[in-house]
């Protein structure tokens, strides 16, 4: 851990020296500095959006997170909570006159009332587990949410006790679960996530639910009768992991009652404000890598489903009811851009804003928020290439950006502009969208390192939004492309499903097309290559340099190098042999391996460094120790970065943010001329 931390200070310590000379330039540290809009909750009448403000402290590398309220017209804005804590996910009550959210203010996540006109609070609940999102009733008596329940199982063995003062290991840990660790979790514990009703004065909560099931935040019936929520209730849920329904239970009688019934996914239902409808996402499920999620909409009895979206080869995200119970607000990603719209029952859609985003602030993917009141006003987080995000509200296609929170920052560092490119794939000709970072000051007439920064997933996109990584590999200098290969989203199914079954593939050869098109443009060194990717973008980079040597040096973070081993030791193990291979490993060998980069390792001469969170279980460690020891027996210059007690997202705290910007430069100037 000490050797750890000592080069990661000289690590920084270098980058720092570098930058005083131009100080103009983004630093590591200034990572400490980034602050963002996230979830902006618009109150029923329209008048005022409460949206949470998030920043970091140096001091204690945490994030943070308080409570702002402004006018819609972007007046009067100031905190309604202060302090080093984190407060989220707040909700209007439905008449607009009190406010519930959560806080770790004493301690422990609880959950909190406060009242608009007065200012006072209360605590609601002293929970020892952990909890879910809060819905309000429509009368605004009553919350629904999901609690962790725990299950205790009768132990397989019964050990002797040890004799007093006698040190013995702890005991085993048996394991029976099909699904027993998640990351970001780590080794999960016995129960499941059940449905339950508290006052809105508080009290003791009342439990409804109790299956052997993971239960969706629930939704209220008009009439409170009923709760309407999301689950996989069937009795191979753990083999088929995507077949979950809409369900209904009963307050009175507990009973539980299927609204749809299909081979997919039936996620995120949502009732209208007259209860006679509920809005619902989903796909007939058919097996594939990717498929759209669409839009559709039932009776509140689950009868006559209807697609609403057919038209649109885009995912429905994050679906809000207009008063009229004939018009829903959503957004949805496309061509690396979010944008918010709205679509009657005809499935007519009307496009309202765009530059939904500035929520992932490593990598510039797709994170964003919104809300929108049942009178067509929205409150949205809005970011570019310029800024993480800020709160943007507006109404009937017009919007107004309301804050500028890293204006003060920016003011005084200079960050590499952004240009779209978009550039046609040697493999077939298709049309690839991509994006340039330049370095400030950038100069036409000079020439440039190129650093290729490839995306996870690898279902999902990158866009023209801010990414701190970005900058600071532009702030060192490097001209850096970003691009969305065939697989990416915003582009339609059949663009993402490229790769199906055929993953890392065809995506080298856009990748490499694009590499080509910044070359042509005059202004980089050709032998001032670099690139790296994590997750899916730690597989591509690994297939990279299985297949060429025009890289100087590679980064290859958090990665899959043998899919045999990966769709056995990783979190999720009933679906990626379902879903991204033809069938089990054992049955598919072939396959497997000629997918896997580790079978090219024999051809790697490009000095490759490794980077992965110690408890990642998404693409675990021991994926990356493969390749490491694979690497050091064909005698490839490498190096392992093992970022301690981090999960699969290692940018989570702020310090690894920097350290993983920090080894990747450390990295590449190791084998960057002069």
């Amino acid at each position: 851990m000490m050797r750890y931390l000592f080069l990661l200070l000289f690590l920084l310590g270098t980058f720092t020296q570098v930058s005083a000379q131009i100080s103009n330039k983004l630093e590591l540290t200034d990572v400490f500095e980034l602050e963002y809009v996230s979830d902006p909750q618009i109150s029923p009448d329209g008048q005022h959006v409460v949206y949470v403000r998030n920043f970091k402290d140096i001091m204690t590398d945490r994030n943070l997170s308080n409570l702002w309220i402004v006018k819609f017209d972007g007046t009067n804005m100031h905190p309604l909570t202060t302090g080093n804590q984190n407060d989220f996910q707040p909700h209007w009550s439905p008449d607009g006159s009190k406010l519930l959210y959560k806080s770790n203010k004493d301690g422990s996540t609880q959950l909190y009332l406060r009242w608009m006109d007065s200012g006072a609070e209360s605590k609601l609940t002293n929970f020892t587990q952990s909890f879910g999102e809060m819905s309000w009733s429509p009368s605004g008596k009553q919350l629904a949410f999901t609690m962790f329940v725990p299950q205790s199982s009768k132990a397989l063995v019964q050990m002797p006790k040890a004799p007093a003062g006698a040190k013995w290991n702890t005991p085993p840990t048996y394991i029976d679960d099909f699904k027993y660790r998640a990351d970001g979790s780590g080794y999960l514990k016995q129960g499941n996530q059940q449905i339950f009703i508290l006052s809105a004065d508080g009290g003791t909560p009342r439990q409804i639910t109790d299956t052997p099931f993971n239960h969706g935040t629930p939704q209220w019936s008009k009439d409170e009768k009923s709760l309407i929520f999301s689950a996989n209730l069937h009795e191979n849920a753990e083999l088929d992991p995507r077949n979950s329904e809409v369900y209904s239970v009963s307050l009175e009688t507990g009973t539980v009652k299927a609204l749809t019934d299909r081979q997919g996914p039936d996620d995120n239902p949502v009732v209208s404000p007259d209860g006679s409808k509920i809005a619902y996402l989903g796909f007939d499920d058919r097996y594939q890598g990717y498929q759209v999620t669409k839009l559709y909409v039932m009776n509140a009895d689950g009868s006559n489903s209807k697609l609403i979206s057919g038209s649109l080869d885009r995912d429905v995200n994050s679906v809000y009811w207009g008063a009229d119970n004939r018009t829903l607000y959503f957004k949805y990603d496309d061509e690396g851009d979010t944008k918010l719209a709205k679509i009657n029952l005809n499935g007519q859609k009307t496009d309202l804003t765009n530059h939904l985003g500035g929520l992932s602030l490593g990598r510039p993917y797709g994170g964003s928020s919104f809300s929108a009141n049942p009178n067509g006003k929205y409150a949205f987080t809005y970011g570019t290439w310029e800024s993480p995000a800020d709160l943007a509200v507006g109404q009937n296609g017009s919007s107004n950006r309301l804050t500028e929170l890293n204006a003060d920052l920016f003011s005084a560092k200079k960050i590499g502009a952004v240009e779209e490119i978009w550039y046609e794939s040697s493999h077939d000709g298709r049309k690839v969208q991509g994006w340039i970072c330049k370095p400030p000051n950038f100069d036409p007439n000079k020439k440039y390192p190129l650093l290729l920064e490839i995306h996870g997933g690898p279902f999902s996109n990158y866009g023209n939004r801010f990414s701190a990584e970005v900058q600071m590999y532009a702030a060192a200098g490097y001209v850096v492309l970003y691009t969305n290969p065939r697989g990416s989203t915003s582009y339609g199914e059949e663009f993402g499903n490229l790769i199906h079954h055929n993953y890392p593939g065809e995506d080298y050869d856009d990748l490499m097309s694009g590499v080509d098109a910044v070359i042509e443009k005059g202004y980089i060194d050709e032998d001032q290559l670099y690139v790296t990717g994590g997750s899916g973008g730690g597989v591509l980079t690994a297939w990279i340099v299985g297949n060429t040597d025009r890289f100087r040096a590679a980064v290859v973070a958090k990665p899959v190098i043998n899919w045999y081993s990966f769709v056995l030791y990783a979190d999720n193990p009933g679906y990626y042999y379902k879903y991204w291979f033809p069938g089990k490993p054992w049955d598919h060998l072939e396959h497997y391996m000629k997918r896997s980069p580790i079978s090219l390792a024999k051809n790697v001469t490009t000095p490759t460094m490794l980077l992965t969170g110690e408890a990642d279980m998404r693409t675990p460690i021991p994926e990356t120790e493969q390749y490491y020891a694979a690497l050091k027996l064909e005698g490839v210059e490498t190096a392992m970065v093992r970022i301690p007690g981090a999960y699969h997202g290692i940018a989570a705290r702020p310090s690894n943010l920097m350290a993983k910007v920090a080894y990747v430069l450390g990295w590449f100037e190791k084998y960057r001329n002069p």
